[in-house]
Parts: C-alpha cells; sequence; structure tokens
C-alpha cells in the first residue's frame, strides 16, 4: 500500500489542473483520420505519472537518509528491515540514475506531444539512454549467452522496443495505461515470490520500482477511462515503458534454483505490446507504408473490426494480458517440462487470435 498509494494519489491530483491548463501548454490532441476519438482531447497525462513515481521515490530517499543519519532510530526497527535499508542506501545512485534517464525520456515525448519529434531523433534519444543504462548503469538481460556485447545489444534492444510497443499501443482508451498496470504488478508478484540468490531474500528493490510505477499508472487511469478526458500522450508511454523494461533487466529470474527458461518470463508478461508493435510493423512493411506513422492496424482495431465495440476491445486485451501476466509468474516457479506447458498456452492463445484475426482479414478482402 505504502508503495501503490502515494503515487497514484499524487498522480490522479496532479492531472486535474494539466486537463484544465491542457490549451496553454500546448497539450491537446486533435482528432485525425486514424484517431478513435472525435474531439480534442487533453494529452499530458504522462505529467502526473512521472510527478507521482518521483515525487514517491524522493520522499522514500529523504526517509532513508533521515534514519541512516539518525542511528537512535535504527534502533527502534526491526531488526528485519535492517538488511532493506542498507541495500537502498546502497542502490541510492542507481535508481536516481534510472530516474534521471527516465526524466530524460519523459521530455522528449513531452516536447513530442507538444511540437513533434523526428522518428531519428526519437530513436537516438531512446538507443542513447538505453546505452547509459547497460553499460553506465550496469543493467542487463540474463540471457545465457556467452558473448557480453550481444547481451548489451539484445538488452538496448529490448528497451526501445519495450518503449515503442508501450507508446503504439496508446490508442484507444485505458489501453496502454491498463495493459502497462497489468504488467507492472504481475511483474512485482514475481520479484516478491523469486529470491535473489546471493541474499534469499524477495527482490525489494524491483518490485518497489514497478509497483510505484503501477500506483502512479492507477492515478493517471482514472482520468483515462472511457470516455478518456486526458490520454497518456508520449510522455507518458516513454516514461512507462522505459520503467518496465528495465526493471525487467533488474530483475532475477531463477530464484536459488537452476531455471534457466525461468527468463522467459518478462517475454510472456510483454507478449501482448510485443504482439501489436510486430503485427503492426509487418501490416506497414506488406503495405508498403512508413513504419513511423499511424494508423488503426492496431490490435485493438482489428478486434473493433471484428464487431467488438471499444470497450470490448480494451477488456479484451485486458483478459489476454492477465493470462499472459499469470503464465510469467509460473513460469518461475515450474520445471523445464511445466515452463515448456505454461509457453505453449500463451503461443497458443496468440496463435488463436491470429486465427480470428485472419477471419475479419478475410470477409474483408471478399
Amino acid at each position: 500500500m505504502a508503495a501503490t498509494v502515494p503515487p497514484a494519489v499524487i498522480s490522479m491530483l496532479t492531472l486535474f489542473p494539466v486537463r484544465k491548463h491542457a490549451v496553454r501548454l500546448s497539450l491537446l490532441d486533435e482528432p485525425t483520420g486514424h484517431s478513435t476519438h472525435l474531439r480534442a482531447t487533453p494529452l499530458g497525462g504522462g505529467i502526473g505519472i512521472w510527478l507521482g513515481i518521483v515525487s514517491t521515490f524522493a520522499a522514500g530517499t529523504l526517509l532513508v537518509v533521515y534514519l541512516e543519519k539518525s542511528p537512535e532510530r535504527l534502533t527502534q526497527l526491526p531488526e528485519s528491515l535492517l538488511p532493506y535499508l542498507q541495500g537502498a542506501v546502497s542502490r541510492m545512485g542507481q535508481i536516481w540514475g534510472l530516474i534521471a534517464s527516465a526524466t530524460i525520456l519523459f521530455l522528449l515525448g513531452l516536447r513530442d506531444d507538444q511540437k513533434g519529434v523526428s522518428p531519428t531523433v526519437r530513436l537516438a534519444v531512446e538507443f542513447a539512454v538505453a546505452a547509459f543504462v547497460v553499460y553506465g548503469l550496469k543493467f542487463r538481460l540474463t540471457a545465457y549467452i556467452g558473448l557480453p556485447w550481444l547481451t548489451d545489444c539484445l538488452s538496448m534492444v529490448w528497451i526501445v522496443g519495450v518503449i515503442n510497443s508501450f507508446n503504439m499501443l496508446d490508442n484507444m482508451d485505458g489501453l496502454s495505461g491498463g495493459v502497462a498496470a497489468i504488467i507492472a504488478a504481475t511483474m512485482s508478484v514475481v520479484m516478491l515470490t523469486t529470491p535473489d540468490p546471493g541474499t534469499s531474500q524477495p527482490q525489494l528493490f524491483v518490485a518497489i520500482l514497478l509497483l510505484v510505477t503501477f500506483g502512479s499508472i492507477t492515478g493517471f487511469l482514472f482520468h483515462n477511462r472511457p470516455p478518456a478526458k486526458i490520454f497518456m500522450g508520449d510522455a507518458g508511454s516513454y516514461l512507462v515503458g522505459f520503467l518496465i523494461a528495465v526493471s525487467m533487466l533488474m530483475a532475477t529470474y531463477a530464484g536459488n534454483e537452476v531455471r534457466p527458461h525461468a527468463v522467459l518470463a518478462p517475454l510472456c508478461a510483454m507478449a501482448v505490446p510485443l504482439y501489436d508493435m510486430s503485427t503492426v510493423l509487418w501490416i506497414r512493411l506488406r503495405e508498403k507504408r512508413s513504419l513511423f506513422v499511424g494508423d488503426r492496424s492496431h490490435f485493438s482495431h482489428r478486434l473493433v473490426d471484428l464487431g467488438l465495440s471499444r470497450t470490448q476491445a480494451v477488456l479484451t486485451i485486458y483478459l489476454v494480458t492477465i493470462t499472459c501476466g499469470l503464465a510469467a509468474i509460473l513460469m518461475t516457479h515450474v520445471s523445464l517440462f511445466q515452463a515448456a506447458m505454461v509457453l505453449g498456452i500463451v503461443v497458443c492463445m496468440l496463435l488463436l487470435i491470429v486465427i480470428l484475426e485472419s477471419t475479419g482479414w478475410r470477409k474483408d478482402k471478399d
């Protein structure tokens, strides 16, 4: 509760004035040809999400510094909390390096929301921030590959890919934020139930990052539920995508047992955003259109074309994401054979979606 309620409240309250002054802030999204909304709607939901996350970690940092400089206060804490306090102190530089990186992407997205930024600049900044995370903060994929340079490259591609998957998923009320909240919640369960091999304790540091992100997104969703009063915008999708991507790099999935297959947990959790991004890019390539120009070929749009309402399409994607999230939790606690069964369920579910969508495509062609 302490990690989710404060950012949720801060995010929710912040967005009231953002909505009110959206025109003055140049944060207004006018309907275009591929938009699903029919009236001008404020952007800037990312401002609330960012402030909720930064304010919560700032308050936590001040508390940790206060306790560290007051030895008499430490004696009043339960002994079970002392290792976590020491761990927080040791990783303070990393967390603020991470927040600074997230802030750069947030500002990039805010600029994109206001005046637009070219795809080349966007990708250049995203890869630069990803390189800092990999080489500066030392967060990398656990890929069991004996080639460090390849692991580093895959880590950077992962960060940039996840950032853009959430950006592309932000096309209906409550969709990208809701999916991000579900993924953050399920992955926090993974962190709390999978011990760090070095300490045999839950991975509280990563879990708190995910829970604070979850709380802040929840505050935003109060305004973004249909009919949306404000959109997440690029500032929010870049921020959320980055934090979720990096949290998955920071984590250990195998626990105290040898479970190499557990590293597939992030792929299970991220199945829906990655499916949406990959299919949209494939459709645009097939139709020889720009990869960077928005359209109505997203997963949610294709579900609407099958006859679902927008709300039903979003709820369907929520259910698929929850299923994939539960699969991610199981992936870290089962044997190799059982993991193959779990992965098979996820693949079969996605293939079922492809079959249903292909039926709609054939009808359109006829």
